[in-house]
């Protein structure tokens, strides 16, 4: 089977969502066992981080939906439904882990 330049184009998005979402995964975990050495600077730095691997991951995303907008029907495959998934629970856990950020650092205040 010959894979069409939209087919193409397709695969290379679903693999940077895939590869953004688990990278901004990684790294809000990160922040967050920073956090618990109180090292908010680091802290700081990985959910910036993060939050530039979701911007990269939310970037594909919208060219696959303009791509669907403009009539380019992608074929759903596994692969894309997987894409989605790492993408919005990299999402969630990026919300999640500001909030425990957000905590250690009230903890760290109240310790002082």
């Amino acid at each position: 089977m010959i894979e069409t330049e939209t087919e193409n184009s397709n695969l290379q998005a679903i693999m940077g969502l895939i590869l953004n979402g688990g990278n901004a995964k990684s790294s809000a975990f990160e922040a967050i066992n920073a956090a618990k050495t109180s090292d908010f600077i680091t802290v700081d730095a990985k959910l910036a981080e993060a939050d530039k691997f979701l911007v990269d991951a939310h970037n594909a995303q919208t060219g696959m939906l303009t791509a669907e907008a403009n009539g380019e029907h992608a074929n759903v495959s596994l692969l894309m439904v997987h894409s989605q998934d790492h993408i919005m629970t990299a999402i969630t856990f990026r919300d999640l882990a500001g909030e425990i950020v957000d905590l250690y650092k009230r903890l760290a205040q109240v310790g002082k």
